[in-house]
């Protein structure tokens, strides 16, 4: 496992690395125990530079106050993307539709039709008619017999 140096790390505390290197390093934290020692190490070395805070309770209420304003912004655009959500788009109206539509066809006789139509489908009632080459043959005898009973009919 590759370990970074706690000059990287203090690059990484004043914020100089670039975003996707900052997350890389944030990562390795998740799992490097040693690193985070490094990390550690150069925050202590770093806290002297950060700014002081001289009342620490305002501090506090005041970022309770921010994350309120934030999940009250965030319900309030939750409650209105709810309200907006028309009688149209909800399930139940579909679902009325399609059981209108249902009772509609049933009443009708949609449905008995298309099954007759269905059982002439699959039990056709056509009878073959000969086919063509057939229907000459037959021709063609039906003429020599009957030059045959002319025939006779002459020589008797």
């Amino acid at each position: 496992m590759m370990h970074y140096s706690e000059q990287e790390w203090m690059k990484y505390v004043k914020n100089e690395l670039d975003k996707d290197v900052r997350e890389e390093y944030e990562n390795h934290l998740y799992s490097c125990d040693q690193c985070l020692e490094s990390y550690l190490m150069a925050v202590e070395a770093e806290e002297a530079e950060l700014p002081m805070i001289s009342n620490e309770a305002d501090f506090t209420t005041l970022v309770m106050a921010q994350i309120a304003d934030v999940k009250r912004e965030t319900a309030q655009k939750s409650l209105i993307g709810k309200k907006k959500k028309s009688i149209y788009q909800s399930s139940f109206f579909h679902y009325s539709i399609a059981a209108a539509v249902t009772i509609l066809l049933m009443t009708t006789g949609v449905f008995q039709s298309i099954t007759q139509y269905a059982e002439n489908v699959q039990n056709p009632n056509l009878q073959e008619e000969p086919s063509m080459t057939q229907g000459l043959v037959d021709k063609t005898f039906a003429w020599m017999d009957s030059l045959e009973g002319k025939t006779k009919e002459v020589d008797k």
